[in-house]
C-alpha cells in the first residue's frame, strides 16, 4: 500500500513542477521575445525530455550490459512511441473536453507551419535513426549516423529560433500569462529569478520522475511484470508525465501550438539526440516488437501530419486516434504476440 501512496505523491510531485514549469518558460519567452513555437518545440521539449534522457543513458552505462542495453534501448523507442500515441490522444482528449470555451472547435489553434516543421524533422531523423539499425554494427558507420543526427537537431534548433524564413510568429504577451510564480507582484520579474523557477521545478519533475519509476519497478517486480513490459511501456509513461501534464495545462489555456509543440519538439529531440545517444552506446539491433512501436509511431504522427499537410489544420479526432494505436500495442503484449 505504501508503494502506491508514494506513485500518487510522485505524480502530484511532477503536477507541481509542470505547472510551475510552463509559468517559467512563459515568462522566458516573453523576456526573450520568442513565439510560442520556439518556446513550446525547444525549451519547454528538452527540459521535459530530461527525465526519459537520463533512464536510458543510466541504464546502458550501470546497468548489466545485457540488461541494461536492452532496458536502454527499450526506454529510447518506447519514449517516441509514447509520445506520437499516448500523449497525442491527451492531448484531443483535452481539448474535446474544453471544447464549450472554444468558438473554433474542432480545429485547433495550433501554428500548422511550426507542427509540420516539427513532424517533417522527426518523421526523416526518426527513420535515419531506424535505418541505422540496419547497417550492421562497424563503429564508423554508427559514428558517422549519430553525428548526422546531432548535426540535423542543430539545425531544427537554429532553424526554430530564427523562424526559418517563415510569417512572423506570435510573441507571448504579458496579458495571455499568469504572474510570474516566483515574483507574483511584479510585471518585469529580473531574468534570474525566472530561470531559478525554471531550474527549481526541473527539479521537481526529475525527482517525482525518478520516485514514480522506482515505484513502478517495484510494483511491476511484485506483480510479475516482465523486464520488458517495464522499459517499452512502463518507464517511458512515467518519465513521459510532464510533456502530458504541460499540454493539458496549455490547452486548458487555449494555446495549443505551445502543447502540441511540447510533444512534437520533444519528439524531435528523441528522435535525433537520445537515438544518436543509443546508437552510439549500444549495438542498436531492433528486435521485432521494437520495430511494431516503431511502424505504430509513424501510423499515428503520419495521419497528423498528412492532415496538416492537405487540410492546413489540426483536429483532436487525428490525434485520438494515437489511442488506437496504443491500444493495439497493449492487445499484441496481451495476448503474447509479441
Amino acid at each position: 500500500m505504501i508503494n502506491w501512496l508514494l506513485l500518487l505523491v510522485a505524480l502530484g510531485i511532477i503536477l507541481l513542477g509542470a505547472t510551475v514549469f510552463t509559468n517559467g518558460l512563459e515568462w522566458f519567452g516573453k523576456k526573450m521575445r520568442l513565439s510560442d513555437g520556439a518556446v513550446g518545440s525547444i525549451f519547454a521539449a528538452i527540459g521535459t525530455a530530461l527525465p526519459e534522457t537520463l533512464v536510458p543513458i543510466v541504464a546502458i552505462m550501470f546497468g548489466s550490459p545485457e540488461a541494461g542495453h536492452k532496458i536502454g534501448v527499450g526506454a529510447i523507442i518506447g519514449a517516441p512511441f509514447m509520445l506520437g500515441t499516448l500523449a497525442f490522444f491527451i492531448s484531443g482528449l483535452a481539448v474535446i473536453v474544453n471544447r464549450k470555451k472554444r468558438d473554433d472547435y474542432p480545429v485547433m489553434r495550433v501554428d500548422t507551419v511550426v507542427m509540420r516543421r516539427d513532424m517533417e524533422y522527426f518523421l526523416v531523423l526518426y527513420a535515419v535513426a531506424i535505418t541505422a539499425s540496419f547497417l550492421g554494427g562497424h563503429p564508423v558507420v554508427k559514428t558517422f549516423m549519430a553525428l548526422a543526427l546531432f548535426l540535423a537537431y542543430g539545425g531544427y534548433v537554429l532553424r526554430t529560433l530564427t523562424g526559418g524564413g517563415e510569417p512572423e510568429a506570435h510573441e507571448i504577451e504579458e496579458s495571455e500569462i499568469d504572474p510570474c510564480y516566483f515574483a507574483p507582484k511584479s510585471h518585469d520579474p529580473h531574468m534570474a529569478i525566472i530561470g531559478f523557477q525554471v531550474l527549481g521545478s526541473l527539479l521537481l519533475i526529475v525527482w517525482g520522475s525518478y520516485i514514480f519509476v522506482e515505484k513502478v519497478q517495484m510494483l511491476s517486480q511484485q506483480m510479475g511484470i516482465s523486464a520488458f513490459i517495464l522499459a517499452m511501456i512502463i518507464a517511458p509513461i512515467a518519465t513521459e508525465l510532464p510533456e502530458k501534464f504541460n499540454s493539458v495545462i496549455w490547452i486548458n489555456k487555449g494555446k495549443d501550438t505551445l502543447a502540441i509543440g511540447n510533444v512534437t519538439g520533444a519528439m524531435v529531440f528523441q528522435g535525433s539526440i537520445i537515438t544518436a545517444i543509443g546508437i552510439l552506446m549500444t549495438e542498436w539491433r531492433l528486435n521485432s516488437a521494437a520495430m511494431l512501436t516503431v511502424l505504430l509511431t509513424f501510423g499515428s504522427v503520419g495521419m497528423a501530419y498528412l492532415q496538416i499537410r492537405w487540410k492546413k489544420h489540426l483536429t483532436p479526432g487525428t490525434l485520438l486516434v494515437g489511442g488506437g494505436f496504443y491500444f493495439i500495442f497493449l492487445v499484441l503484449i496481451f495476448l503474447g504476440k509479441i
